[in-house]
Order: C-alpha cells, then structure tokens, then sequence
C-alpha cells in the first residue's frame, strides 16, 4: 500500500458511478483511506456520473458498465466524444471480451473485475493517473479474437428489442420508421446467426456486444 501523501504530494481526485448504494459506499470507502487519493464525486446513474466529471473534472473516473440513465460504456464514449481529460477505469463484474472491446474503443483506460482486492484498485487508479493503461491480461488477448459484427445503431435497436419493446415504441423513440427498425434488427439477426430477435440480444449480451 503506497503510503499516506506527504505534504504538497499532488491526490489523485476520483469521480465513482456505481448503481447499487452499498457498492458504492464501499468503493470510496477503501479509495479514502489512501493517503494519495480522494474521491470527489458519487454518482448512482450515468446520466448524474457525466455531470459529475464535467463539474468536478476528476483524475481518474470509475464505473460500473450497467447502469440506469446511461451505460458506463456510454459515459465513457461522451467524455472521449468531448475531449475531457478524465481517465476512465471501468470496474464490472462481467469478464467478457466483447464488453473490453467497447470499453478500449470508448477510451477507456482500465478494464478492472470487482472481485480484485482494494489495493489492487488503488494501484489501478494510481497507473490509470500516471498514463498507463491496466487490463486484465486474458481478457486483453479475448478481445481482439472475436470481433463485434453489430453497428452502433443495430446494437442500439437489438438492445432495446430484447428490453421487450417492438418495432413501433423503438422507432418512435429513435424517430426511424418501424421498417427500418425491422431492417436494422434483420441484419442483426442474421450477423448474429439467431432465429429472431430475442435470440440475437440473447447471444449478443452473452459476448458482451449490447
């Protein structure tokens, strides 16, 4: 454990979004009691975690992937869209390659599984900060081995299909027409090899592409 900041050591701020209230509490709980770190925002969705960064401008930012409001993957994608200089660990417990894959292509800078130790997480953000990037190494190698064959808006459209809405609620949401929306989950259906579309987001979340 690196020990606590001398005086006029530089903290690393971080900003954590987290869904689940006791997780949460936990994460800057631990971070906390770094003497090098201290966590200047806590967010419960992804909508509040964007205005957080861009309020507090953290070192370093730590979501979770599934969140209401807005993805960790999405947050991550709107703070590289917008040039924050943010770093972006993505903390999860899904171990799937597909899901890396998008996290490295948002800008994310750590790909962590939240069953890894509290110091493991500190040293994480401390690498993250200096400009490295901390993946777990089989994960790494998984990622590029079997591509993602969806286009954002077919993952869009599959996404909100295997949600239970139909092809109307989908297209009005999306302002596309509802054959459009038919042709977007055909293409899915069939890159994906599935025989209709509850299939298509069944493989789909499986490999970590929605």
């Amino acid at each position: 454990m690196t020990p606590p900041a001398k005086e006029g050591r530089k903290t690393i701020r971080v900003g954590i979004a987290e869904d689940q209230g006791m997780v949460l509490g936990a994460l800057a709980a631990l971070l906390e009691i770094e003497g090098d770190i201290s966590v200047v925002s806590r967010s419960p969705n992804g909508r509040e975690a964007l205005q957080a960064v861009m309020v507090h401008k953290p070192d370093v930012f730590i979501t979770d992937i599934e969140m209401p409001e807005m993805t960790g993957l999405d947050v991550a994608a709107e703070l590289k869209r917008r040039r924050i200089g943010t770093r972006v660990i993505i903390l999860t417990t899904f171990a799937r390659a597909g899901y890396l894959r998008r996290a490295l292509e948002a800008g994310a800078s750590g790909y962590l599984l939240k069953d890894m130790r509290a110091e493991q997480l500190a040293e994480a953000v401390r690498r993250v900060h200096q400009g490295l990037r901390v993946i777990d190494p089989e994960l790494a190698t998984e990622a590029w081995a079997e591509p993602d064959p969806l286009t954002d808006r077919e993952r869009q459209v599959l996404r909100m299909a295997g949600d239970g809405r139909t092809s109307g609620d989908i297209a009005l949401e999306l302002s596309l027409s509802e054959g459009t929306v038919r042709n977007y989950l055909s293409e899915a259906i069939s890159k994906l090899g599935a025989s209709n579309r509850v299939e298509a987001a069944r493989i789909a979340r499986t490999k970590g592409w929605l």
